[in-house]
C-alpha cells in the first residue's frame, strides 16, 4: 500500500527523447499532476454555487473551475526535476494542497468529539477530559492543563490524520488565501532557485527562467473569463477574447470588477445605488406595486390559457398548481359557465390533501392540455398551435408577433394571464409583559396610529418592524395596474427601442431559437418579456443612461444581464420549500418556453441589480487585454494558449448569448468602442461537419502560430466519444500540435469521490509545437500504441491508493484515448492516413477511420488490461466480451460508480452493441447491473450471453438462494455442463467467489452474495 501522497504521483510515460537545450524544458504538468487533489478541490468550488468567485457578474455556460486553471498554469510553468517526489511536494505547497496548507485554510475545526476519536485511534486521549453527566452521557472538554500550544499542536496533529476529503470540509479555497508564510516559501524557492515572497512574483520568475519576461497566457474562448481573470490574478499578463461580446463582456468585468479592488467595487456599487433609488421613486410614483392597504407587490405569478377545442372552455396552463411547499398555497381553478373559462382562487395554509390534488390537478401533463374537470379529455399542444406537415415539412401554426406586440392579441391561440401576486405587508409588534416574561404582540392599524415617534421606539426596542408575505389572487384594482403597466409602456415603447432601453433585435432561427416562435409565435427578443418586465428594465437603462459615462457606468452594464437572467417569460416559479421564488431563465442549457413563469417586481430585482462579491482583488492590468475577436483573426502572442472550445454543439452559445446581447446592442458600442455589438453567429465554430473541423484546424494553426517554439498550449476537453476524439486528434494534428500529456479532472456536478454520480471528467490535454519530420506507417503504430498504453495504465495503477482512489474507471480509458493521441501527433506522417482527406470527406454512419480504429484499439487495449481485482489474467482473456462487461461493471459498482457513460465506454471497449439486457435499470446516474437473483431464470438461452459460463453461475446462485440448498446449484452447473464441469470448476469457483466478494459490497447484492458463498463452498468442496 503507498501512502496518500504517493498516490498522487501519477507519472505520465514519455514518447519524446530527452531535452537536447533546443526542445522545451518538460513541465511538472508533462510528467505529473495530483489528479485527485485538484478534482476535489474543483467540487469544492462548484459547490460553493453562487459564492463562487466570477458566477456572481452574470450568467455564462461551463466556466472552468478557477484552481483548475491556477493548478495547470502553475504545472506549465514549474519545470520538471530529476525529483519527482519533491517537485509534487512544492507543487502542493505552492497550490495549499500539502499538510501545511490545510492547516493555514483551516477556518473551521472539528468538534472536540470528533477530535477525541481521533485521539482514540493515535492513544492521545490523555489530552481530553471525561466528565459523567447526570443523564449518563460523557461530557469532552480540552484538558487545561496543557498549555495553549500544547492543545494547538495536538489539534494540528489530529487534522493531519483526517482524509483529504474530511480535512477539506474545515478549509477555505486556495484563492482566499492571502500567502504562504515566509518558511513555505524559503522551501520553495530552494527547490525552484526562485526568490519570490508571493505567488505572483513567483509566477513572473518563472515566466523570465522560460521565456525571458513575465508569462502571458490567452484564451481565445474566454467564455465568462476563468482564464483570463485567474492568469491575471495570480501574475501573468492575461490575453482574452470570444467572438460573442457578452462573453468579453463578462470576462472584462471579471478583470474590472472583482479584479479590480475594494474601491472599484465600493464605486460601483454606489453608482447601482444612484439608479436603484432613482428607479425605486419613478416605480412609486406611477403606482404600479402598491395596492390600497399600502402593501407592496416582490413577484407576480402569470399563465398561459387556451381554449380547448372539445369544450369550448379556456383553460389556465400549468403543470402543478401548487405555489408554495413551506406556506401550504395553492391556486384552484373553479369553472365560469357564465364566461366559458375557469376563475382561479388563491388558498393558502392549505391541508395535505388540497396540496396533493394541486400537485396533481395540473392542466399540462407532457405534451398535453389537460381539462380540469376531464383529465380523458385531453389536446396535444401541436393541435392546439395548428401545427402541420407539407411537403414533408413542418409548418407551424401559431401567428408571428410582430415587433409592436407586447401582449397576446385576442385572436391568438395562446393568451397570458396574471393568476397570482405576492404582497409584501409591514406591520409592527410591540413588546408587553407577561407572567414575568417579555413577549412581542402585533400592534393594531388603531394602535399604530397614535404612535406618535415610531422611529424612536424602535430605536428604543420597545416596537420593531416586521414584514410577512401574503399571496393573493389579482382584483380589479390589481388589474387596472395591470392595465396602468402596459399603458406606461406603449408611450414610451418606440423612442425606448430606438435608444436600446428595450430590444429591437430579430430573434434569429436557431436549434434554441426556433423553438421560440413554433411554442409561441415570438419573433422578436422583447417578445420574452412581459410588460412589466420590459417597464422596468428600461427604466434602469434609461436612468443609467442618464449619467455621464464613466467607468462605474460601463461597470453597471453587466447588472442588466444579472436582471434578465432572473426575469423573463422563461423563469420558472419555485414552490419548493426552501425556496418560493423566480428561478433564472437558464435554468438549463435552453430556451425553455413554460406554460406558467414568474416576475420579480422591483424590490426582489435588488438581488440582481446589485453586484455584491465576497471578495475582490487588485490585479494589476497594465498588459491584460479582452476583446471581441474571431480566434482566426488573433495576432497577439502568449506564451500559453489555455481553451476550452466548443465542441460538437454541446451548448449553442451562439444562440443563447443573444438573449443577453438583444439588450445590449447599443450600448456595447458606447461603452466599449472597440468592439462590436453583433454576435457574429456566422463566424462561430460550431457543429460536427466539414466546416467544424476545418475551422478548428484553422483555429488552432492560428494559435500554434502565435505561440514560441518553447511555448505551450491547454486544450480542456469533456466529450468520451471515439468518434469525436478522432476528429479531435486529426484536427490538433492537422494544426502543427503534438500532445504530450493528458489529464482527466473531475470538474461537475457531484463529488467524483464520494459517490461517483454526475460527474463529468474535463480532459486537459497538453500540447507543444509538433517539430519532427518522422513518419511512420500505420501497421508499426499499433504496437507503439499498445506499448505506451499498457505502459501508461502499469504507472497509473502501480502509484493508486486502492483506500483512496485517486482514479475511477473512466480515468484509465481516458488514458487510453490520450496514449493513442500522444503516438499518433508524435509523427509528421503515418501511411496511409491523409488528414486533410480525413478532415473533409463526409463520414458515413457506422463508418470509422483509421484513426478511430487507432483510438478503439487503444481502449480495447485498456479494458482487456485492466483485469477486476480477484481474476487473473488467463481466466479473463478466456472470457466473453459480455462475461468481461458484466464482471467489470460488478466491479465498479463497488465504487458506487452509476453512470450510463461508463457502461457505455465499456460496451465500446469490448465491442458490444447491445447490453441493455444485462442492466437493471439503465436510468442516468442510476444505472446498474441486474442480480444473479433479478435475473432469476430471464435470458437462458443457447447462444451470447445467454449460454455463457457467466450467466449459468448467476442462474445457480439464483437457484442456491430460492431452494436454501447449495447443492442445487451446483447439480445445476453439473447438468449444463456435463462432462465440461470437472475441466471447467477451478474456473466456476473463481468467478462465483469474485460474485461474493464484491456482491458484500454492494447493498441490493447482500443475498445474492451470501448464495454465493455457499455455492462456491459446495464447488470447492466436490471431488470425483
Amino acid at each position: 500500500m503507498i501512502n496518500e501522497q504517493d498516490a498522487e504521483l501519477t507519472a505520465m510515460p514519455s514518447i519524446t527523447s530527452a531535452n537536447d537545450g533546443s526542445k522545451p524544458i518538460k513541465s511538472f504538468i508533462e510528467s505529473q499532476f495530483p489528479v485527485s487533489k485538484v478534482s476535489k478541490e474543483s467540487y469544492k468550488e462548484r459547490m460553493a454555487n453562487n459564492g463562487q468567485t466570477l458566477t456572481g457578474l452574470g450568467k455564462w455556460w461551463g466556466r472552468k473551475p478557477l484552481i483548475l486553471v491556477r493548478a495547470v498554469i502553475l504545472g506549465l510553468l514549474m519545470p520538471a526535476s530529476n525529483d519527482p517526489k519533491k517537485d509534487r511536494e512544492i507543487f502542493l505547497k505552492i497550490l495549499t494542497m500539502d499538510d501545511e496548507g490545510l492547516w493555514l485554510r483551516k477556518e473551521k475545526s472539528p468538534s472536540v468529539e470528533e477530535y477525541f476519536q481521533l485521539a482514540k485511534k493515535a492513544g492521545l486521549t490523555r489530552y481530553f477530559n471525561q466528565v459523567s453527566m447526570p443523564d449518563g452521557k460523557i461530557k469532552l472538554t480540552w484538558d487545561k492543563s496543557f498549555s495553549v500550544d500544547e492543545i494547538l499542536a495536538i489539534q494540528r496533529k489530529l487534522f493531519k490524520q483526517l482524509g483529504y476529503d474530511d480535512r477539506l470540509k474545515y478549509c477555505i479555497r486556495p484563492e482566499h488565501v492571502d500567502n504562504l508564510p515566509i518558511s513555505e516559501w524559503n522551501f520553495i524557492n530552494s527547490h525552484l532557485g526562485t526568490t519570490a515572497t508571493s505567488l505572483q512574483e513567483l509566477v513572473e520568475q518563472l515566466g523570465k527562467k522560460q521565456f525571458g519576461h513575465k508569462p502571458r497566457v490567452g484564451d481565445s474562448f474566454c467564455g465568462g473569463g476563468s482564464i483570463p481573470f485567474e492568469a491575471a490574478r495570480i501574475g501573468c499578463d492575461a490575453f482574452g477574447s470570444d467572438l460573442n461580446p457578452v462573453a468579453a463582456l463578462l470576462s472584462w468585468a471579471a478583470l474590472n470588477i472583482i479584479g479590480g479592488g475594494g474601491e472599484v467595487v465600493h464605486e460601483v456599487q454606489t453608482a447601482q445605488e444612484e439608479v436603484y433609488k432613482a428607479a425605486d421613486k419613478q416605480i412609486t410614483d406611477w403606482g404600479i406595486e402598491h395596492n390600497e392597504q399600502g402593501w407592496r407587490a416582490d413577484a407576480y405569478l402569470y399563465c398561459v390559457e387556451a381554449v380547448c377545442p372539445i369544450t369550448g372552455y379556456r383553460i389556465p396552463l400549468a403543470p402543478s398548481w401548487v405555489i408554495g411547499e413551506k406556506s401550504k398555497t395553492i391556486a384552484k381553478l373553479v369553472r365560469n359557465e357564465a364566461s366559458n373559462s375557469y376563475d382561479i382562487e388563491i388558498h393558502s395554509g392549505v391541508s395535505d390533501a388540497e396540496m396533493q390534488f394541486a400537485r396533481d390537478s395540473g392542466t399540462v401533463q407532457g405534451n398535453y392540455m389537460v381539462n380540469p374537470d376531464d383529465s380523458d379529455i385531453r389536446t396535444s399542444m401541436q393541435v392546439l398551435r395548428g401545427d402541420k406537415t407539407k411537403d414533408k415539412e413542418s409548418v407551424f401554426g401559431l401567428r408571428l408577433w410582430e415587433n409592436a406586440d407586447v401582449v397576446p392579441k385576442p385572436e391568438d391561440v395562446f393568451q397570458e394571464r396574471l393568476y397570482c401576486i405576492r404582497y409584501v405587508e409591514t406591520y409592527y409588534e410591540k413588546k408587553i409583559q407577561q407572567n414575568g416574561k417579555s413577549i412581542w404582540v402585533e400592534l393594531s392599524k388603531e394602535e399604530l396610529i397614535k404612535v406618535q415617534d415610531l422611529s424612536s421606539l424602535k430605536q428604543e426596542g420597545t416596537i420593531r418592524e416586521k414584514t410577512r408575505k401574503i399571496y393573493i389572487a389579482p382584483n380589479k384594482d390589481d388589474l387596472k395596474r395591470e392595465k396602468i403597466v402596459l399603458d406606461l409602456l406603449k408611450d414610451r415603447f418606440a423612442q425606448w427601442q430606438q435608444n436600446g432601453y428595450i430590444p429591437s433585435i430579430k430573434i434569429e432561427p436557431g436549434t434554441e431559437t426556433t423553438r421560440l416562435q413554433r411554442e409561441r409565435g415570438w419573433t422578436y427578443w422583447h417578445h420574452l418579456f412581459t410588460p412589466r418586465q420590459l417597464l422596468l428594465y428600461g427604466t434602469f437603462f434609461e436612468l443609467l443612461d442618464a449619467f455621464p459615462l464613466k467607468d462605474s457606468v460601463r461597470k453597471c452594464l453587466v447588472s442588466i444581464g444579472r436582471m434578465i437572467n432572473w426575469g423573463s417569460k422563461l423563469s420558472r416559479w419555485d414552490s419548493s420549500i426552501a425556496n418560493e421564488r423566480p428561478t433564472d431563465t437558464f435554468s438549463n442549457l435552453a430556451l425553455n418556453t413554460l406554460q406558467n413563469y414568474a416576475v420579480r417586481a422591483f424590490t426582489y430585482m435588488n438581488t440582481s441589480w446589485f453586484i455584491t462579491p465576497d471578495r475582490s482583488w487588485f490585479i494589476e492590468k497594465k498588459n491584460d487585454v479582452i476583446n471581441t475577436l474571431d480566434v482566426r483573426a488573433i495576432s497577439d502572442n502568449c506564451d500559453f494558449w489555455i481553451t476550452d472550445p466548443p465542441y460538437a454543439d454541446a451548448v449553442n452559445y451562439h444562440e443563447l448569448a443573444d438573449f443577453f446581447l438583444s439588450w445590449y446592442e447599443k450600448f456595447i458600442p458606447k461603452y466599449f468602442p472597440e468592439w462590436y455589438a453583433d454576435g457574429k453567429k456566422a463566424l462561430a465554430i460550431r457543429g460536427e461537419g466539414e466546416d467544424f473541423k476545418k475551422g478548428m484546424v484553422d483555429a488552432y494553426t492560428n494559435l500554434a502560430k502565435n505561440m514560441p517554439d518553447n511555448g505551450a498550449q491547454i486544450v480542456m476537453f469533456t466529450h468520451q466519444n471515439s468518434a469525436v476524439w478522432a476528429d479531435l486528434a486529426l484536427i490538433l494534428w492537422a494544426s502543427g500540435l503534438q500532445v504530450s500529456a493528458a489529464w482527466t479532472i473531475s470538474t461537475e456536478t457531484d463529488s467524483a469521490f464520494k459517490t461517483g454520480n454526475y460527474v463529468k471528467g474535463t480532459v486537459c490535454m497538453v500540447l507543444r509545437k509538433q517539430t519532427t519530420e518522422e513518419e511512420t506507417f500505420i501497421n508499426d503504430v499499433y504496437p507503439e500504441v499498445e506499448y505506451h498504453v499498457t505502459e501508461q495504465l502499469k504507472e497509473m495503477i502501480a502509484l493508486d491508493d486502492k483506500e483512496d482512489p485517486n482514479f475511477s474507471d473512466s480515468d484509465y480509458q481516458l488514458a487510453a484515448y490520450a496514449a493513442a493521441l500522444r503516438v499518433l501527433t508524435s509523427y509528421r506522417k503515418i501511411h496511409p492516413i491523409d488528414v486533410q482527406y480525413e478532415l473533409t470527406k463526409p463520414r458515413k454512419k457506422g463508418e470509422k477511420n483509421e484513426v478511430e480504429k487507432l483510438i478503439d484499439k487503444a481502449v480495447e487495449i485498456a479494458t482487456n488490461y485492466l483485469v477486476p481485482e480477484g481474476l487473473d489474467k488467463d481466466l479473463w482473456i478466456t472470457l466473453t466480451p459480455e462475461e468481461k462487461f458484466y464482471l467489470k461493471g460488478l466491479e465498479v459498482e463497488t465504487h458506487g460508480e452509476y453512470r450510463n457513460g461508463v457502461y457505455q465506454e465499456f460496451a465500446r471497449g469490448f465491442g458490444i452493441k447491445e447490453y441493455k439486457n444485462l442492466l437493471s435499470t439503465g436510468k442516468a446516474n442510476e444505472t446498474r447491473l441486474r442480480s444473479a437473483l433479478e435475473f432469476k431464470n430471464k435470458g437462458l438461452t443457447d447462444e451470447g450471453f445467454g449460454a455463457s459460463m457467466l450467466r449459468k453461475v448467476l442462474f445457480a446462485v439464483h437457484e442456491t438462494h430460492v431452494k436454501e440448498d447449495p447443492k442445487e446449484g451446483r447439480n445445476y452447473l453439473k447438468g449444463e455442463l456435463q462432462k465440461e464441469y470437472w475441466s471447467r470448476r477451478q474456473k466456476l469457483i473463481t468467478v462465483t467467489r469474485y460474485i461474493q466478494n464484491l456482491g458484500s459490497r454492494i447493498e441490493h447484492w447482500q443475498d445474492d452474495a451470501k448464495a454465493a458463498n455457499l455455492l462456491a463452498g459446495s464447488l470447492e468442496n466436490d471431488h470425483v
